[in-house]
């Protein structure tokens, strides 16, 4: 029923108005006069100005994006190079309680020989 109703409702709008142009390339060739086919080719102008436009705003947002993520993760790292350098920093002071460097013992250069 309720099919019925939605079809008996589009019967009754103008064929005018359940084709509409669709933004889009059209071919112009077709096109008898020159006033018709200079509004054709303006309308494919118009279409592909605004298609160029939309791109553009869509990549740049993609670019700023990407531009951001790049400074926060530059600001990562900077602060993991401050941290690895206070690890060092600590890892130094605990290897040298005096400031003098412990000496690993060597060993010896020679083996006596066993007879």
């Amino acid at each position: 029923m309720m099919r019925r109703m939605i079809v008996a409702s589009l019967m009754l709008l103008p064929h005018a108005a359940l084709a509409q142009d669709v933004p889009g390339i059209e071919i112009c060739t077709a096109e008898k006069t020159m006033e018709r086919r200079t509004g054709c080719l303006q309308s494919n102008v118009n279409f592909l100005k605004a298609s160029l436009t939309k791109a553009s705003l869509e990549h740049q947002q993609k670019i700023d994006a990407a531009n951001r993520q790049i400074d926060a993760l530059k600001a990562a790292v900077i602060g993991l190079q401050s941290s690895v350098a206070q690890l060092q920093g600590q890892v130094q002071a605990l290897g040298k309680p005096n400031g003098a460097a412990k000496e690993a013992p060597k060993a010896p250069t020679s083996v006596p020989a066993a007879k």
